[in-house]
């Protein structure tokens, strides 16, 4: 249900993310198909990688698709003014590249989580939705929210002949935003309600309770900002950035103000990403049946990822 351009950047994104709310499912997961047979070590047996790839065929596909032939201008950013100028590689590369992304984004955050590598994994969710928040503000040409607010040809080439104020009315009252409204509130809906359900499901494992410092309520928040809220400011700096000193400058500058803000051993995002209990630290499959009765239970360790 989002533009061309910005679809696959999208899906990385939301398959990166439920890889991350169901990280500590998926740590258990492992350890219960530990040393058994191939057939239960196929990723597909994983429920949690199959019900992301229906959700990105069954909603992401076909809202987009239809997005796509109800409004081809605004689809692909205005590149193609009609359906003759939409080349079909473009539907055929849609409709297969989004699911593809989506189980991508899973795979890499999941390998993550596996691994002890939590923020990392949450790292993969900010870049993914850092290119699509950019894509959609800056874009390639610094148009990006021009083509965003413009649901028609025609609104996109006398964008500078009218005021922004004109052009969100219009927007807001044009057919195009009446389908991502219908469309936005299933397929968003959805999704935040998948991501919470994982996260609290999560939570009710063993050793969730210690590390999650917050109330629920209030770490859901704190993880919709750092998800969501974060790469839309980090997308506006950026553009910001570049407009002010030209790519060349603007963007290095903000890959350094970006790492200082992501990778410190001291950054506030790594301490906030502490207080919402997702997963930080690696749960050990427990290969010897003989080993210990409290780690034959609970399959945990409280081994700290480096």
């Amino acid at each position: 249900m989002i533009q061309i351009q910005a679809a696959l950047f999208w899906a990385y994104a939301i398959g990166a993310t439920f890889a991350l709310s169901a990280g500590r499912q998926l740590q258990v997961w492992e350890r219960i198909n530990a040393g058994e047979g191939p057939r239960t070590r196929s990723r597909a047996a994983n429920p949690y990688l199959a019900l992301t790839v229906l959700f990105s065929a069954v909603l992401l596909v076909p809202t987009g698709l239809f997005l796509l032939w109800q409004n081809p201008a605004w689809a692909t950013m205005h590149v193609a003014d009609g359906h003759e100028g939409v080349w079909a590689g473009f539907v055929l590369f849609y409709a297969g590249g989004v699911p593809v992304a989506a189980v991508i984004g899973f795979l890499v955050a999941q390998g993550l989580v596996l691994v002890g590598a939590g923020y990392w994994a949450y790292l993969q969710c900010v870049g993914g939705y850092f290119l699509l928040f950019g894509t959609l503000v800056h874009g390639w040409d610094g148009r990006g929210y021009e083509r965003f607010l413009s649901p028609g040809a025609r609104d996109f080439a006398r964008w500078r002949q009218d005021s922004v104020v004109n052009h969100v009315l219009d927007f807001l009252t044009s057919g195009t935003f009446l389908a991502l409204l219908i469309f936005g509130a299933a397929v968003i809906g959805t999704m935040l309600l998948t991501e919470i359900g994982w996260l609290m499901e999560g939570w009710s494992l063993p050793g969730a309770d210690e590390d999650r410092k917050v109330h629920r309520f209030l770490a859901i928040a704190i993880a919709a900002a750092g998800v969501y809220g974060l790469p839309f400011v980090g997308a506006l700096v950026a553009s910001v950035l570049v407009r002010l000193l030209g790519g060349w400058i603007g963007l290095p500058l903000f890959a350094v103000l970006a790492g200082l803000t992501l990778l410190s051993r001291r950054s506030p995002v790594r301490r906030l990403y502490g207080l919402v209990g997702v997963v930080h630290r690696h749960w050990r499959a427990d290969l010897d049946t003989g080993g210990d009765t409290g780690r034959e239970e609970t399959g945990v360790t409280s081994d700290r990822s480096a």
